[in-house]
Parts: structure tokens; C-alpha cells; sequence
């Protein structure tokens, strides 16, 4: 190992060893082949049917459509566009049934791929030690963090009991000496409302029974409205005491643009001087800003280099931006650096 590397090490052991919080971006789901935000706008133009809307709402979708195929990412298109309470639910309805097929391919490729949650190795890792309990945040849909410490027999709590049928439970409501506490603030592929705001969960449906409608929130200005209701207040609620209790974050494939939780990190980093691991395919702008400009004192951040072998490393022991021969940018490379 080259010098460079080992003072790379040194650093993300250091950081590790403080217990992160440890927030999944659409970066980790990417990985695996997940639909992003462009896949998703160009579905929705595809698939969402408006014909039986008023007028005013046919006109509304249309200028929707309009932006994203003008190039106006899914997020600001929402923001600029109101659209109606009908529009925005077949919006909804098309999210879950674009994402959720390939959620459970995924679920059934690890049935017999006992390595293809490196998150899980870390998680395991994690709990062998004296820690407990680890706190993950997460705005994406996906259960891919449930299905990670699902391989490796891990307890995790989303804030439902198990079963089929599940209903939300407090945190402690059952005992566990080592738990993952998974933070979906902004819903679940297996959240869903019944009849009059009735909340289950319910596990690995490949359809929608009549009657429900998933809980998931839309980018855009339907989501600073949603998240004022349950069950997303109660889970924003406890992310945020986990976020400004936290004194390091490891950041996988999360990009930054989720102001929420965005701003805890910047009070946290900034202000009490957290420390904080970034790994991800490529920095977002939104990224390098907060960490290059932000007055973030103690950061480490590894994006990929030329190829998926190389690696280039800013970090604030750095001066200059580090190139690396070897993957550690994704999180089963990252791993290579603690264990």
C-alpha cells in the first residue's frame, strides 16, 4: 500500500470508528440497476395516462411533460408544475410500478448471491464491535438496506412490526442487543394507506391490491407537503435526532440535493466540526459544494477515477485531490480500507 493510501486508510478508520450515520443516496440503489431520476421522468412521460382529466389538468401535465423533455430535471419540473391531486397520484401509482419490479429482481438474484450486499458485510462488521445500534437514513424507496441486513441475519427496525400485515411500532417496542434502525424518509415500495389514511406495511407485493395506494413521495412541492403527515412525520422526526446527535456520516451515492437533510449535515460538519465519508460514482455539484465551500473542516470524499479501478480522493488532510490505482470509490472498495 502506498503512502498516500495508508494516510487514506488512517483517515477512514478514524472516521468509522466514530459510530457514522450512515446515509444511502440514490447512488447506492443506482448501483444495482435501479431506475434514477431520468429513468423515472422519461416513464412517467410514457405511461401516466391524463385523458380522463379536466382540461386545466390535461394543461398542466402538458407543460410538465414539456420541461422534462426540454431537459429540466424530474424535481424542478415538479417544482415549476403543480399538478392536481388525480394527476399526482397516477404520478405515484407509475413510480411504484416502474421501481418495484426491479426492487424484487434484486430481492431474488441475493437469494442465491450470498456477496451482493457489500452493505450488509459493513453493517455485521459494525455490530461485532461494542456498537448496538446503527442508524441509517435514506430518502429512496428501494428495501435494498432491508434486504442487506436481511443475508445477514441482522434485526432491523423501519418502524413497522413484522409479519404480512405490518403496523407502525415504536422504536423499542420489540428487544433486540443489536439492531439497524433504517430511516425511509420519504416512504417504502411495501408502505401503503388503506381506505381512509389507514397505514400497513405490507412485504414484497408484486402488485397493487385494489383500495391501497403506496406511500411513497413524489420529488417537488408534493413532497415538502407530505412529509407533514405520518407516517413521514414521525420518521423525519426521529432522523433529524439521529442526524444532530451524530458526530461522523458516511455518505454512499447520496448526492446532496435533499435540502433537509443537507442542512442538518451542514449545521453538524460545519458548525461542530462532524466528520464525514463520501463515496459515489461521481460528486454532484451539490456535493462539492457543500464540502469545498461549506466550511466543512473534517471530510474524506472518493469518487471514480478514469475507470471502476481507480479512484480519485479529496480529503481535508489533502491539499490537492489524490488519484488512486484501485477501487476504492464503491463501497465493497471502500471496505478494503477498514477491514
Amino acid at each position: 500500500m502506498s503512502a498516500e493510501k495508508e494516510l487514506i486508510a488512517k483517515q477512514a478508520q478514524d472516521y468509522y470508528n466514530r459510530s457514522p450515520v450512515i446515509i444511502l443516496g440514490s447512488g447506492a440503489s443506482a448501483a444495482y440497476g435501479l431506475s434514477g431520476m431520468g429513468a423515472l421522468a422519461t416513464h412517467l412521460v410514457d405511461t401516466v395516462d391524463v385523458s380522463s382529466e379536466d382540461p386545466d389538468a390535461q394543461k398542466s401535465w402538458t407543460s410538465f411533460c414539456e420541461l422534462l423533455k426540454d431537459g429540466v430535471d424530474l424535481e424542478s419540473a415538479l417544482h415549476k408544475v403543480t399538478l392536481p391531486s388525480g394527476i399526482t397520484t397516477k404520478v405515484v401509482l407509475a413510480t411504484w410500478e416502474l421501481l418495484n419490479p426491479q426492487d424484487l429482481s434484486i430481492f431474488h438474484d441475493s437469494l442465491g448471491k450470498q456477496d451482493l450486499f457489500p452493505l450488509g458485510k459493513l453493517l455485521k462488521h459494525f455490530l461485532a464491535s461494542t456498537q448496538n445500534q446503527i442508524n441509517i437514513i435514506t430518502s429512496n424507496y428501494d428495501r435494498l438496506a432491508e434486504y442487506a441486513c436481511e443475508q445477514e441475519n441482522i434485526h432491523h427496525y423501519t418502524g413497522f412490526s413484522f409479519g404480512y400485515k405490518r403496523h407502525a411500532i415504536p422504536r423499542d417496542h420489540i428487544y433486540s442487543k443489536r439492531q439497524v434502525n433504517i430511516w425511509k424518509v420519504h416512504g417504502s415500495l411495501d408502505w401503503f394507506t388503506i381506505g381512509d389514511d389507514k397505514i400497513v406495511c405490507l412485504g414484497n407485493s408484486s402488485s397493487i391490491t385494489p383500495g391501497l395506494r403506496p406511500l411513497i413521495v413524489t420529488p417537488g412541492i408534493e413532497k415538502y407537503r407530505n412529509t407533514h403527515r405520518e407516517p413521514y412525520k414521525s420518521i423525519i422526526h426521529e432522523s433529524d435526532n439521529v442526524l444532530e446527535a451524530a458526530n461522523a456520516y458516511f455518505c454512499i451515492g447520496f448526492g446532496f440535493n435533499d435540502e433537509h437533510i443537507q442542512e442538518k449535515l451542514i449545521n453538524r460538519c460545519a458548525n461542530n466540526s462532524a466528520r464525514v465519508v463520501v463515496i459515489t460514482y461521481a460528486l454532484s455539484d451539490s456535493a462539492k459544494s457543500f464540502l469545498f465551500k461549506g466550511n466543512v473542516k473534517n471530510y474524506l470524499a472518493i469518487e471514480r477515477g478514469d475507470a471502476d479501478g481507480s479512484s480519485i480522493v479529496y480529503s481535508s488532510s489533502f491539499d490537492q485531490p489524490i488519484y488512486i490505482d484501485s477501487d476504492i470509490w464503491s463501497l465493497g472498495g471502500f471496505m478494503s480500507l477498514l477491514m
